[in-house]
């Protein structure tokens, strides 16, 4: 089972890589992750989606809460969310085709980013299956390089009260003072 996680941690040097070796040291995968500053400068938003069942994710959401840099948890795949992926794809692409690739990417609400004699560069997001989808139609016409974000997800309307338990109180980093 796909399960998404949503973690607010310190926005400190270190996390990522602390959050990361916790996930290896326990032989959890992680399919997709996304890390980014929150409306909060001092806190950083990480997405995470792991595949497994329910037990694997509350070890998953427990071994987190012990990380003190974690603030909160939150299993949002149980919930009405929306999520999107981005990607840029450089694709092989000679004048006669362009028009063709210039057509499926308004189909999928991409646009075309950079462009240059035998190929172009295609920007574009949306859910796991439409991004999929585009790849498989760009595979016949050459696929050159491909990079895509991790997914990101937010909770739909109005947000559940957190459960406190897996809150922690955290205080914006002090400024750092010159000797």
């Amino acid at each position: 089972m796909r399960h998404v996680l949503s973690a607010l941690v310190q926005n400190v040097p270190g996390v990522l890589a602390h959050v990361a070796g916790m996930f290896a040291s326990r032989g959890y995968n992680i399919d997709s992750l996304a890390v980014g500053e929150t409306e909060e400068p001092h806190l950083s938003r990480m997405t995470f989606v792991v595949v497994g069942d329910d037990a694997v994710l509350d070890q998953v959401r427990k071994q987190l809460q012990k990380i003190v840099t974690v603030v909160r948890v939150d299993d949002i795949s149980s919930q009405e969310y929306v999520e999107r992926d981005l990607m840029l794809l450089k694709v092989r692409c000679d004048l006669e085709r362009r028009s063709e690739i210039n057509e499926l990417c308004q189909i999928f609400r991409g646009r075309i980013v950079d462009v240059s004699p035998e190929q172009v560069i295609v920007e574009i997001s949306g859910q796991e299956k439409k991004v999929q989808a585009f790849i498989e139609l760009m595979r016949p016409f050459g696929i050159v390089e491909l990079v895509r974000t991790g997914r990101i997800a937010m909770v739909r309307g109005v947000p559940q009260a957190p459960d406190n338990s897996s809150l922690r109180a955290v205080a914006a980093p002090a400024a750092a003072t010159e000797s």
